[in-house]
Protein backbone atom coordinates (compact mmCIF):
# COMPACT_ATOMS: atom_id res chain seq x y z
CA UNK A 1 0.00 0.00 0.00
CA UNK A 2 0.91 3.60 -0.66
CA UNK A 3 2.53 5.52 2.24
CA UNK A 4 -0.24 8.42 2.96
CA UNK A 5 0.53 12.10 2.79
CA UNK A 6 -1.52 14.76 4.56
CA UNK A 7 -1.99 17.56 2.52
CA UNK A 8 -2.75 20.14 5.13
CA UNK A 9 -3.57 21.15 8.54
CA UNK A 10 -7.07 20.67 8.25
CA UNK A 11 -8.44 18.01 6.34
CA UNK A 12 -12.54 17.18 5.40
CA UNK A 13 -14.57 14.55 6.62
CA UNK A 14 -14.88 12.47 3.37
CA UNK A 15 -10.87 12.79 2.57
CA UNK A 16 -10.38 10.61 6.34
CA UNK A 17 -12.94 8.64 5.25
CA UNK A 18 -11.63 7.66 2.07
CA UNK A 19 -8.58 6.79 4.28
CA UNK A 20 -9.55 4.93 7.44
CA UNK A 21 -8.16 1.48 7.40
CA UNK A 22 -4.88 2.91 6.10
CA UNK A 23 -1.89 1.16 8.16
CA UNK A 24 -0.38 4.29 8.93
CA UNK A 25 -2.96 6.30 9.66
CA UNK A 26 -3.92 7.41 13.75
CA UNK A 27 -6.94 8.95 14.45
CA UNK A 28 -7.07 10.37 17.82
CA UNK A 29 -9.72 12.23 20.04
CA UNK A 30 -8.37 15.13 22.31
CA UNK A 31 -11.53 16.53 23.03
CA UNK A 32 -11.45 18.40 26.37
CA UNK A 33 -14.59 20.41 28.17
CA UNK A 34 -14.05 23.41 30.91
CA UNK A 35 -13.72 22.72 33.93
CA UNK A 36 -17.43 23.93 34.58
CA UNK A 37 -19.41 22.02 32.36
CA UNK A 38 -19.46 18.49 34.21
CA UNK A 39 -18.32 16.77 30.72
CA UNK A 40 -15.46 14.07 30.06
CA UNK A 41 -13.94 13.92 27.48
CA UNK A 42 -12.71 10.17 28.15
CA UNK A 43 -15.55 9.35 29.37
CA UNK A 44 -17.86 10.47 25.78
CA UNK A 45 -14.90 8.75 24.07
CA UNK A 46 -15.21 5.28 25.23
CA UNK A 47 -19.07 5.70 24.76
CA UNK A 48 -18.83 6.60 21.28
CA UNK A 49 -15.62 7.41 18.91
CA UNK A 50 -14.64 7.56 15.23
CA UNK A 51 -13.78 4.18 13.87
CA UNK A 52 -10.56 3.08 16.07
CA UNK A 53 -9.91 6.33 17.54
CA UNK A 54 -7.60 6.63 20.41
CA UNK A 55 -7.53 9.29 23.65
CA UNK A 56 -5.29 12.01 23.62
CA UNK A 57 -5.41 13.45 27.10
CA UNK A 58 -3.74 16.94 27.09
CA UNK A 59 -5.40 18.39 30.40
CA UNK A 60 -4.31 15.11 32.88
CA UNK A 61 -1.48 12.91 31.19
CA UNK A 62 0.27 14.46 28.44
CA UNK A 63 1.33 17.21 30.16
CA UNK A 64 3.84 18.78 32.45
CA UNK A 65 3.14 17.60 36.06
CA UNK A 66 5.41 19.55 37.53
CA UNK A 67 3.71 22.87 36.64
CA UNK A 68 0.74 24.19 39.04
CA UNK A 69 -0.77 25.74 35.46
CA UNK A 70 -3.26 23.54 33.64
CA UNK A 71 -2.30 21.31 30.70
CA UNK A 72 1.22 22.69 30.15
CA UNK A 73 3.39 20.86 27.55
CA UNK A 74 5.49 18.37 29.02
CA UNK A 75 9.40 17.59 28.02
CA UNK A 76 10.53 15.97 25.72
CA UNK A 77 10.92 12.88 27.36
CA UNK A 78 7.33 12.79 28.73
CA UNK A 79 5.65 13.28 25.51
CA UNK A 80 7.54 10.59 23.99
CA UNK A 81 6.99 7.87 26.27
CA UNK A 82 3.02 9.22 26.22
CA UNK A 83 2.56 8.95 22.84
CA UNK A 84 4.62 6.00 21.96
CA UNK A 85 2.04 4.21 24.65
CA UNK A 86 -0.70 5.54 22.18
CA UNK A 87 1.22 2.99 19.14
CA UNK A 88 2.20 6.79 17.51
CA UNK A 89 5.78 6.53 15.89
CA UNK A 90 7.76 9.19 14.00
CA UNK A 91 5.91 7.28 10.78
CA UNK A 92 2.56 7.40 12.16
CA UNK A 93 -0.13 10.15 10.62
CA UNK A 94 -1.93 11.51 13.22
CA UNK A 95 -5.92 13.33 12.10
CA UNK A 96 -6.84 14.72 15.36
CA UNK A 97 -10.88 15.91 16.21
CA UNK A 98 -12.98 16.77 19.14
CA UNK A 99 -16.28 16.41 20.03
CA UNK A 100 -17.63 20.07 19.89
CA UNK A 101 -16.08 20.42 16.35
CA UNK A 102 -13.02 22.61 16.39
CA UNK A 103 -12.09 23.72 20.24
CA UNK A 104 -9.17 21.84 22.05
CA UNK A 105 -8.16 19.18 18.98
CA UNK A 106 -5.97 22.25 17.53
CA UNK A 107 -4.15 22.16 20.94
CA UNK A 108 -2.84 18.47 20.44
CA UNK A 109 -2.34 19.69 16.78
CA UNK A 110 -0.05 22.23 18.34
CA UNK A 111 1.37 19.81 20.43
CA UNK A 112 2.50 17.64 18.17
CA UNK A 113 3.71 20.39 15.48
CA UNK A 114 6.33 21.80 18.75
CA UNK A 115 7.46 18.42 19.11
CA UNK A 116 8.73 18.34 15.48
CA UNK A 117 5.96 16.23 14.09
CA UNK A 118 4.49 17.25 11.20
CA UNK A 119 2.03 14.53 9.43
CA UNK A 120 -0.70 15.70 11.33
CA UNK A 121 -3.90 17.69 10.68
CA UNK A 122 -7.41 18.35 12.84
CA UNK A 123 -10.55 17.35 11.29
CA UNK A 124 -12.64 20.15 10.57
CA UNK A 125 -15.92 20.08 12.13
CA UNK A 126 -14.90 17.83 14.35
CA UNK A 127 -17.35 14.79 15.56
CA UNK A 128 -20.30 16.70 15.02
CA UNK A 129 -19.08 17.40 11.28
CA UNK A 130 -18.92 13.37 11.42
CA UNK A 131 -21.76 12.67 12.24
CA UNK A 132 -23.79 14.88 9.68
CA UNK A 133 -22.40 12.92 6.97
CA UNK A 134 -23.49 9.91 8.47
CA UNK A 135 -19.92 8.50 8.52
CA UNK A 136 -19.21 5.32 10.74
CA UNK A 137 -18.88 5.68 14.30
CA UNK A 138 -17.44 2.83 17.12
CA UNK A 139 -19.25 1.82 20.34
CA UNK A 140 -18.21 -0.13 23.49
CA UNK A 141 -14.60 -1.00 25.00
CA UNK A 142 -11.74 0.18 22.97
CA UNK A 143 -8.84 -2.03 21.55
CA UNK A 144 -5.66 -1.04 23.48
CA UNK A 145 -3.01 0.18 21.09
CA UNK A 146 0.32 -1.38 20.76
CA UNK A 147 2.76 0.33 22.13
CA UNK A 148 5.68 1.47 20.05
CA UNK A 149 8.58 3.98 19.72
CA UNK A 150 8.57 7.61 19.66
CA UNK A 151 11.22 10.44 19.25
CA UNK A 152 10.41 14.05 19.91
CA UNK A 153 12.23 17.48 19.07
CA UNK A 154 11.29 19.73 20.86
CA UNK A 155 10.38 22.97 18.03
CA UNK A 156 11.31 26.14 20.05
CA UNK A 157 9.88 28.55 17.69
CA UNK A 158 5.92 27.27 17.87
CA UNK A 159 6.25 27.92 21.76
CA UNK A 160 6.36 31.21 23.34
CA UNK A 161 6.67 31.77 27.45
CA UNK A 162 5.86 35.20 29.04
CA UNK A 163 9.11 36.40 28.69
CA UNK A 164 8.47 36.04 24.88
CA UNK A 165 5.50 37.57 24.69
CA UNK A 166 6.88 40.80 27.01
CA UNK A 167 9.30 41.45 24.20
CA UNK A 168 6.70 40.77 21.34
CA UNK A 169 4.44 43.45 23.03
CA UNK A 170 6.55 46.21 22.30
CA UNK A 171 8.08 45.20 19.10
CA UNK A 172 6.39 47.08 15.73
CA UNK A 173 6.98 43.30 13.51
CA UNK A 174 5.00 41.19 16.35
CA UNK A 175 1.51 40.81 16.67
CA UNK A 176 -0.12 38.77 20.10
CA UNK A 177 -3.63 37.86 19.64
CA UNK A 178 -6.02 36.88 22.95
CA UNK A 179 -8.77 34.37 21.73
CA UNK A 180 -10.68 35.01 24.97
CA UNK A 181 -14.02 36.57 24.36
CA UNK A 182 -14.28 40.34 24.28
CA UNK A 183 -15.84 40.32 28.32
CA UNK A 184 -12.60 38.31 29.79
CA UNK A 185 -10.38 40.72 27.43
CA UNK A 186 -11.46 43.84 28.63
CA UNK A 187 -12.06 42.44 32.01
CA UNK A 188 -15.82 43.17 32.00
CA UNK A 189 -15.81 39.32 32.97
CA UNK A 190 -14.20 38.00 35.74
CA UNK A 191 -11.71 35.30 35.23
CA UNK A 192 -13.16 31.24 35.88
CA UNK A 193 -10.03 30.85 37.64
CA UNK A 194 -9.19 31.35 40.83
CA UNK A 195 -6.36 34.61 41.61
CA UNK A 196 -6.42 35.09 38.17
CA UNK A 197 -6.80 38.80 37.42
CA UNK A 198 -9.03 40.53 34.94
CA UNK A 199 -8.23 42.07 31.72
CA UNK A 200 -5.63 41.68 28.71
CA UNK A 201 -1.67 42.39 28.05
CA UNK A 202 -0.91 45.77 26.53
CA UNK A 203 -0.75 45.77 23.52
CA UNK A 204 -2.54 42.52 22.82
CA UNK A 205 -5.27 42.48 19.93
CA UNK A 206 -8.45 40.26 20.66
CA UNK A 207 -9.57 37.87 18.24
CA UNK A 208 -12.01 35.39 20.28
CA UNK A 209 -11.92 32.09 18.17
CA UNK A 210 -15.49 31.37 17.75
CA UNK A 211 -15.33 34.38 15.05
CA UNK A 212 -13.49 32.19 13.18
CA UNK A 213 -15.55 29.63 13.09
CA UNK A 214 -18.62 28.70 10.38
CA UNK A 215 -22.32 28.52 12.26
CA UNK A 216 -21.59 24.52 12.07
CA UNK A 217 -18.23 24.67 14.17
CA UNK A 218 -16.15 24.23 10.66
CA UNK A 219 -12.49 26.68 9.90
CA UNK A 220 -13.55 28.20 6.53
CA UNK A 221 -11.05 28.38 3.42
CA UNK A 222 -7.78 30.09 3.80
CA UNK A 223 -8.71 32.77 1.40
CA UNK A 224 -11.23 33.61 4.20
CA UNK A 225 -9.10 33.52 6.87
CA UNK A 226 -6.72 35.57 5.39
CA UNK A 227 -9.51 37.99 4.92
CA UNK A 228 -10.62 37.64 8.50
CA UNK A 229 -6.98 38.15 9.70
CA UNK A 230 -5.55 40.74 7.61
CA UNK A 231 -7.17 44.08 9.85
CA UNK A 232 -5.02 42.03 12.75
CA UNK A 233 -1.85 41.13 11.43
CA UNK A 234 0.32 40.90 7.87
CA UNK A 235 2.21 38.04 6.51
CA UNK A 236 5.67 39.50 7.72
CA UNK A 237 4.61 39.69 11.52
CA UNK A 238 5.53 36.93 14.28
CA UNK A 239 2.80 36.02 15.72
CA UNK A 240 2.06 34.69 19.57
CA UNK A 241 -1.07 33.37 20.29
CA UNK A 242 -2.70 33.40 23.91
CA UNK A 243 -6.45 32.53 25.05
CA UNK A 244 -7.27 31.67 28.65
CA UNK A 245 -5.11 28.50 29.32
CA UNK A 246 -3.63 27.43 26.00
CA UNK A 247 -6.05 25.65 24.62
CA UNK A 248 -8.07 27.69 22.19
CA UNK A 249 -5.02 29.89 21.17
CA UNK A 250 -4.29 26.81 19.09
CA UNK A 251 -7.20 27.61 17.27
CA UNK A 252 -5.60 30.96 16.38
CA UNK A 253 -2.18 29.39 15.52
CA UNK A 254 -3.87 26.87 13.04
CA UNK A 255 -6.17 29.53 11.40
CA UNK A 256 -2.99 31.58 10.84
CA UNK A 257 -0.72 28.55 9.54
CA UNK A 258 -3.70 27.56 6.85
CA UNK A 259 -4.05 31.16 5.56
CA UNK A 260 -0.03 31.47 4.93
CA UNK A 261 1.40 33.05 8.22
CA UNK A 262 5.05 30.94 9.17
CA UNK A 263 5.75 33.03 12.27
CA UNK A 264 3.47 31.21 14.26
CA UNK A 265 4.03 30.22 18.41
CA UNK A 266 1.46 29.47 21.38
CA UNK A 267 1.92 30.94 24.47
CA UNK A 268 1.67 27.94 26.57
CA UNK A 269 0.87 29.46 29.97
CA UNK A 270 -1.49 31.72 28.67
CA UNK A 271 -3.96 34.20 30.96
CA UNK A 272 -3.69 31.68 33.51
CA UNK A 273 0.25 32.35 34.02
CA UNK A 274 0.32 36.17 32.67
CA UNK A 275 -3.21 36.89 34.91
CA UNK A 276 -1.74 35.25 38.01
CA UNK A 277 1.79 36.96 37.87
CA UNK A 278 1.78 40.53 39.93
CA UNK A 279 4.50 42.05 37.91
CA UNK A 280 3.44 41.40 34.92
CA UNK A 281 1.29 44.33 33.81
CA UNK A 282 -2.37 44.26 32.59
CA UNK A 283 -4.59 46.44 30.84
CA UNK A 284 -8.81 46.71 31.20
CA UNK A 285 -11.27 47.72 28.46
CA UNK A 286 -10.88 47.30 24.80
Amino acid sequence: MHSLHIPTPLVEPDWLARHLGHPELIILDASWHMPASGRSGKQEWRRQRLPGARFFDFDQDIRDKASSLPHMLPDEAHFAEAVARLGIGNHSRLVIYDSLGIFSAPRAWWMFRAMGHQQVAVLNGGLPGWQRLGLPLEQGEPELPSPTRFQAHRQRHWIADADDVARALSRADCRVLDARSRERFSGEAADPRAGVRPGHMPGALCLPFGELLTADGRLPPPQQLRRQLAPLLSPEHSLICSCGSGVTAAILALAATLAGHEKVAVYDGSWAEWGSTSDRPITLGH
